[in-house]
């Protein structure tokens, strides 16, 4: 039996329910970029630096200046357009990119993102190639409203918390943006009214192939459970977990992802911390051997400077070649991920 969308949005608590019990975890978690994988554009903790960045160009001729409001103002010779910038997708660790809605059918992904590390606009990944013909669709990229594979929808879900509504005029109306409790914990209104173990989701009880999995849901390519992997495209190495899920430290059973992140908490930068997991299996690693773990066994990769994404398919690499480790036989678009 399908429930209507009031009736599962029902199920939802919002992670204020949440705090009422576990202060300290919510307030760890609201700190996290998971927090602040959507926010509206004027309230992102960096919209003061969106709107300080100077003018960029879109070739051949076009020119974009982002202005409080917030829009965007494109202009060529002759023509100017203004554009509202209405959703801020991604916390800024490293990147921002901007969505709005078109009309009832169609949501545009703008065509500049703010790079974090750069302090400036350059073109979204995907989009760098496109050659617009006119200055409506210098603008960026539409997309549909809702589709089962392409559909902004599917965005607004994995960067959002609780049931999704779609209000009269077609409009995407997040229950709770960014990424909270309920993301992982599974809707918890019933544990909001009555705490019981048995009533929400605990991932850190989860084995190892099943966190995957829950993380998987929403760190992987679109469709990505149709669709063949390139693991020669770098820009996959940002879907962790179907990496980690070809790593013998997963397929013996040991490794998921709370193994290393702790999920309350931002994300660990120190390459000790995860190089002492490594220790509690590889306690005399071999003599060839550094100090440091991951640098060597999970490398970083840049697809796009200045993003840098760690490759989580753990092995040993060639120091040429970052993507596939040593010995890696696979047909290509074969895969073990869960």
């Amino acid at each position: 039996m399908l429930l209507s969308a009031a009736a599962l949005g029902a199920q939802y608590a919002g992670s204020a329910a949440c705090a009422v019990c576990h202060r300290r975890q919510h307030q760890q978690q609201s700190a996290t970029a998971h927090a602040f994988a959507l926010r509206a554009t004027a309230r992102h903790p960096l919209a003061g630096e969106f709107f300080r960045v100077p003018p960029a160009p879109r070739l051949p001729a076009y020119r974009f200046e982002f202005l409080s409001g917030p829009k965007v103002r494109i202009s060529t010779p002759g023509q100017s357009v203004e554009s509202p910038i209405e959703w801020a997708f991604g916390s800024g660790v490293q990147a921002v990119t901007f969505v709005s809605r078109v009309d009832r059918n169609y949501y545009l992904e703008h065509f500049h993102t703010y790079y974090t590390a750069l302090k400036a606009l350059s073109p979204t990944p995907g989009q760098e190639s496109l050659k617009p013909i006119n200055i409506a669709e210098s603008a960026g990229l539409l997309y549909k409203t809702r589709d089962p594979a392409t559909g902004i929808d599917g965005c607004f879900r994995c960067h959002t918390t609780g049931e999704l509504r779609i209000d009269a005029e077609n409009a995407i109306q997040p229950a709770e943006p960014g990424v909270h409790c309920e993301a992982c914990h599974g809707p918890a209104a019933a544990h909001a009214r009555k705490p019981a173990r048995n009533n929400v989701i605990h991932p850190g009880r989860l084995p190892a192939a099943k966190q995957v999995a829950l993380c998987g849901a929403c760190h992987r390519p679109p469709n990505a459970q149709n669709a063949k992997i390139d693991w020669n495209y770098a820009w996959n190495v940002r879907h962790a977990p179907l990496y980690l899920a070809e790593s013998a430290c997963f397929r013996g059973g040991k490794l998921g992802c709370l193994s290393c992140h702790a999920p309350h908490t931002a994300l660990e930068k120190r390459a000790a911390a995860y190089n002492a997991v490594c220790a509690q299996c590889h306690s005399k690693p071999a003599a060839s051997c550094a100090a440091n773990c991951v640098d060597c066994h999970m490398p970083t990769v840049s697809p796009q400077p200045p993003l840098r994404f760690t490759n989580h398919w753990i092995g040993v690499y060639n120091s040429g070649s970052k993507l596939k480790p040593i010995g890696a036989i696979m047909k290509e678009g074969t895969s073990r991920r869960p």
